[in-house]
């Protein structure tokens, strides 16, 4: 149970809903600006440098233009469907904040209260509820506009879902097992020694990939990939529907982001040295702290779109499938394991942790070994099959005339060749025939013309 109590007025938690409100909507126009300003960097470009100092108004401005725009309805959508599922993806998007501290005790107004609008004993399973229940706007928003690529990218968004949320829930039990609790406050106040992200690196680790694909960000941007799907499940919205798909998406980015602060990086725990400082985590100076890890994570967001291309469809489902999930397994076990041998035989952590390491390295070693094994037999395979393929093939070998394979070159003397007739599209005997002209001679064979000719 967290022990922080909440005895807020009302008139607090109204302010505190404000609070977090307009916060969330200042990050989104701020991270919008910063994507653009860092993608530029990287591709040795301005960004936007004009609306405002240092182009800092251009997101306000694009968000009052998205609003004024002409909106055009599908006249095949689901209208009531078509027009809720926008508001599902942004208000789950709002709502997954009401867990998430960004402070210790402070004074508003006279009133003592933590930094944090509710907590309860299961708040990690609440945020992981409301970002299940976010996803389903996407996929609604796919299936009502009554469109074939909208559909497709519903239905990525919907596997996608599947496969990257059982990572990143499991990534989560090993930070249960070590903090005792499900509480976000609780989770935060026993990170004070050691933050999560060292001593459970592979948890961290799988999260920070689940992340990535959990929100729909490049490289695991396949439900709104314009290559094959235009513009995904948005795209027949426009307007300001189309601003609330764009406003939940870079909520969910803070989103993600706050969440693997609070569970792995301390939360708004000042970082080493800072820590040294007596009043680094006392007052609003925590909430400074929070800051700069969430922008710290999002930046990570803006580099992997600015650096890594889109992976495709299988080779993102084989990575959720074959390699987090199974991480994540192992890792819960390593970890249970752990704490069992601590618990029962009184061994230190730094022990349990090299022994745990030692085991995940070893699994690591094991599997890249047997992937390069399996590589190299597909490979092998591969080179049997040209070789086969490449081997004089007979048509007539068995009898009947059979259709070579694409590509595959033949050499034989037919019964017509040696009574010296002429087949039309063969050769004689000891030149290459290739399958157009073995498809054309038996064509011609079955034609009334060859039958006559015979």
């Amino acid at each position: 149970m967290s022990g922080i109590t909440f005895n807020d007025p009302w008139w607090l938690v109204l302010l505190k809903v404000l609070a977090i409100f307009v916060m969330l909507v200042l990050l989104t126009l701020f991270t919008i600006w910063w994507e653009r300003r860092v993608v530029a960097r990287m591709q040795s470009r301005v960004g936007p440098n004009r609306v405002g100092p240092f182009g800092l108004l251009q997101s306000l401005m694009d968000g009052f233009k998205l609003a004024l725009k002409e909106e055009i309805i599908p006249k095949t959508a689901h209208r009531a469907v078509y027009w809720i599922a926008p508001v599902i993806s942004a208000t789950m998007a709002f709502i997954a904040f009401a867990v998430i501290p960004f402070g210790p005790m402070v004074s508003i107004f006279g009133v003592e209260t933590p930094l944090q609008l509710t907590d309860f004993p299961v708040s990690v399973l609440y945020v992981l509820a409301v970002a299940s229940i976010g996803i389903y706007g996407i996929v609604l928003a796919g299936w009502s506009s009554g469109s074939t690529y909208p559909l497709l990218g519903g239905l990525r968004s919907s596997a996608q879902m599947i496969s990257y949320e059982l990572a990143m829930s499991m990534s989560f039990v090993a930070v249960f097992l070590y903090a005792g609790s499900m509480s976000t406050s609780d989770i935060v106040a026993a990170q004070e020694p050691i933050w999560y992200a060292v001593i459970l690196l592979p948890s961290f680790l799988i999260y920070v990939t689940a992340m990535v694909g959990e929100t729909n960000r490049a490289p695991f941007d396949l439900p709104e990939a314009e290559g094959e799907l235009v513009g995904g499940f948005h795209t027949e919205y426009s307007s300001l529907k189309f601003a609330l798909f764009f406003l939940a998406e870079y909520i969910n980015m803070v989103t993600v982001s706050a969440l693997a602060t609070t569970l792995f990086l301390g939360g708004w725990r000042a970082p080493w040295p800072v820590s040294l400082w007596e009043s680094a985590n006392t007052g609003w100076w925590p909430l400074l702290w929070w800051l700069i890890k969430v922008q710290l994570f999002i930046f990570v967001f803006i580099w992997l779109r600015g650096t890594l291309p889109r992976l495709r469809y299988d080779q993102f489902m084989r990575f959720g499938w074959k390699v987090l999930i199974p991480a994540s397994l192992v890792w819960i076990v390593i970890v249970a394991a752990a704490r069992v041998v601590r618990n029962e035989f009184s061994v230190t952590t730094q022990e349990l942790l090299l022994v745990g390491a030692g085991v995940l390295i070893a699994i690591v070693l094991g599997s890249w070994i047997l992937q390069v094994r399996t590589a190299r037999q597909e490979k092998r395979e591969l080179e049997e099959g040209a070789a086969e393929a490449a081997k004089p093939f007979d048509p007539y070998a068995g009898g009947y005339p059979v259709p070579p394979l694409p590509g595959q070159e033949f050499t034989f003397t037919s019964r017509r060749a040696l009574a010296g007739a002429t087949v039309p599209g063969t050769a004689v005997s000891g030149t290459a025939v290739t399958a157009t002209d073995v498809s054309e001679a038996i064509s011609d064979q079955d034609s009334p013309e060859g039958t006559e000719h015979a």
